[in-house]
């Protein structure tokens, strides 16, 4: 009997089980929304809802706790600073679940959208553009971007022709 086992175990161990749900918390937490199964997204909602209310009470204590949950101190700073601030007039329901249409193709899972309620704008002053994998800066992003419409697209080489195959001699 399943008497007060709470909790999905999506067919892992435990500690397999807490770094996925670590995982989809973080992306959810940088990207403000993620796309996973409707199953996972119940169980990270539970968890980003806890780790949300930790940033609004601000405390050392809170702060450690958030940590220890997603081992990012970066991470942890945006928490407290930014992520929890906007939830301040709001007493619960940090997150929602969309239920998508098209379910997973591969195994026919059910989707969802794990999104925040409330949306942090990010500040455009400290934003970085990925060019070739390395972060830089903005002015340097600009520089590359140039520079990539600059280049000459590559042309296409002509197919190779196809020899007729020799007959072998018989001797």
């Amino acid at each position: 009997m399943r008497h007060g086992v709470a909790g999905k175990k999506f067919g892992r161990n435990q500690t397999l089980r807490a770094a996925t749900l670590r995982d989809l918390v973080k992306a959810l937490l940088i990207n403000q929304k993620i796309i996973t199964t409707k199953v996972k997204a119940g169980e990270a909602r539970k968890l980003a809802d806890k780790i949300i209310t930790l940033g609004k009470k601000g405390t050392l204590a809170a702060k450690r706790r958030a940590f220890a949950v997603l081992c990012d101190h970066g991470l942890v700073s945006e928490l407290f600073s930014k992520i929890a601030p906007a939830f301040a007039n709001r007493q619960g329901g940090y997150t929602r679940i969309i239920k998508l249409a098209v379910n997973r193709q591969g195994d026919n899972a059910e989707r969802a959208i794990l999104e925040l309620t409330e949306k942090i704008v990010k500040e455009p002053s400290t934003t970085e553009a990925k060019v070739s994998g390395k972060k830089v800066s903005d002015k340097k992003a600009e520089d590359a971007v140039i520079v990539a419409e600059k280049k000459p697209l590559l042309k296409k080489a002509a197919p190779a022709k196809k020899e007729p195959a020799k007959k072998a001699k018989k001797a």
